[in-house]
């Protein structure tokens, strides 16, 4: 079966070379178009050494693009954390049409920001969906699925590197074989249940500190690594990274700074504190929470403004 990957990153990258160390025929990659100056993409890189052609279009709506594409003749095309919209006469054109990788239980959580908002909005469970894309947003056909539990003290980041970027490639893998068996489902989507999220970006990494603690920590831990929860520390943005939370009585108002503990910096929440271990800042980067507190003259007593 003739595959083309249309993909980025290292997930991109590590899909194609499973494809390939599993004995499947893969014909090309589409990779992002690199920045001047910026480094190549790691799936450019990975088919390059692979000796897969790569291809980099600046759009995949010129007809220009759409002619390379069917030319190849593909059977099957895998999306591969991709980013860009390719039509759905790419997938047309393919006998087998096209599979996607998704970091959630679909229908819940479409979007591009899916295990952020899993971990943002309490969820104890999420997993990875394979389907088959249509020209909605995480709408086609399942086809396959997996779960897994989201620990207390999760980041986005712990979910997708542990857990479901390696989930992510084996379930291709597994779908593929499927696919090539003639046994692979198309599962219609439940309209019941369905979520749609915006980005996870500075619009709504704020914190509000009356918010309940639960809450504020959910978002920490739904921010890291990216973009950062935030609040405002006199004139600063301030990120804040690597958080625990304690279920105690409050000691003061919510945002207040208690002290600098082991392992990191305790800040008052309805509900208990949370401790925070890193911190971001534009003036003096990613650094600890305590070297930061001390480098900034930050006293016991003082208070976080909200992020908004």
């Amino acid at each position: 079966m003739r595959i083309v990957v249309i993909g980025q990153a290292p997930f991109g990258a590590k899909t194609l070379e499973a494809l390939l160390d599993a004995g499947e025929e893969v014909i090309a990659a589409y990779a992002p178009q690199e920045k001047t100056g910026a480094k190549p993409d790691p799936l450019k890189e990975a088919g390059l050494k692979r000796g897969i052609p790569v291809f980099q279009p600046k759009t995949y709506r010129s007809d220009e693009t759409f002619s390379e594409f069917a030319a190849l003749k593909p059977d099957l095309v895998v999306l591969a954390f991709v980013t860009d919209i390719v039509p759905l006469r790419y997938f047309d054109a393919s006998t087998q049409g096209a599979i996607c990788y998704h970091p959630s239980i679909l229908p819940r959580h479409r979007g591009a920001s899916a295990i952020n908002w899993a971990i943002m909005m309490g969820d104890t469970r999420t997993g990875l969906t394979i389907f088959w894309p249509d020209q909605g947003i995480d709408t086609g056909p399942i086809l396959l699925q997996k779960e897994i539990e989201i620990g207390p003290n999760d980041t986005a980041g712990s979910l997708y590197f542990d857990y479901l970027f390696p989930m992510g490639v084996e379930a291709i893998i597994d779908s593929v074989k499927l696919i090539k068996s003639g046994k692979a489902p198309k599962t219609a989507q439940s309209n019941e249940g369905a979520t749609y999220e915006p980005p996870c970006n500075d619009a709504v990494a704020g914190i509000d500190w009356e918010k309940s603690g639960t809450d504020i920590y959910n978002l920490i831990r739904g921010c890291d690594p990216q973009p950062g929860a935030y609040a405002s520390f006199r004139t600063e943005k301030v990120r804040l990274y690597g958080a625990r939370f304690h279920d105690i009585s409050p000691a003061a108002a919510p945002g207040t700074i208690l002290g600098i503990a082991e392992g990191g910096m305790r800040i008052s929440v309805p509900g208990g504190e949370v401790l925070i271990s890193k911190i971001r800042t534009d003036s003096a980067g990613k650094i600890d929470a305590a070297k930061w507190a001390a480098g900034a003259g930050v006293k016991d007593g003082e208070r976080f403004g909200n992020g908004p």
